[in-house]
């Protein structure tokens, strides 16, 4: 059975996770009017990845007598300056995802909910190698800049760093 306080830590993720759907989903449709199909792409299977991580969070809770509870989610952003900008909301939006992980981890450890500490590590690694692949990709699109040709080649890079991953 979670303690009161891991119950509470673990909804406010599963509703962080879920406003990342949101957010990715805007981003998508941001990227899709202006024609970055890639980006778009790209987007489109984060918010789908997010939606997974929610679900095994919410699971989770379920197989331990703990009760999900959803909130109501704040409307995201509807435009971005530059698809720079774009990628920079979204690593710093997966940096405090890290944050709230590692949170959850401490609490786990310090409750010696072993159960939960090792369901989390799954997490811990997500948040490594999303926190790695946009890092890469905000140093390509240093790289590139985002004038003219620049900008299709970003567009491009991001569709070929969009093909599915393991789960």
């Amino acid at each position: 059975m979670l303690s009161n306080d891991l119950t509470n830590k673990l909804n406010a993720q599963i509703n962080y996770e879920c406003s990342s759907v949101v957010l990715y989903m805007q981003m998508s449709a941001w990227c899709a009017s202006r024609g970055y199909d890639g980006c778009a792409k790209f987007f489109r299977l984060q918010a789908n990845e997010e939606k997974q991580h929610m679900e095994k969070l919410f699971d989770y809770m379920l197989e331990t007598g703990a009760l999900p509870i959803l909130g109501q989610l704040a409307a995201p952003p509807t435009s971005w300056k530059t698809v720079k900008e774009l990628f920079q909301v979204t690593f710093d939006h997966e940096s405090k995802a890290s944050h709230n992980i590692s949170a959850l981890v401490d609490v786990a450890l310090a409750e010696k909910d072993y159960s939960t500490f090792n369901f989390l590590q799954w997490y811990v690694a997500e948040q490594h190698e999303e926190e790695h692949k946009l890092k890469s990709l905000l140093d390509r699109i240093e790289m590139i800049t985002e004038e003219g040709h620049g900008l299709f080649t970003i567009d491009r890079e991001v569709s070929r760093l969009s093909s599915p991953r393991r789960q």
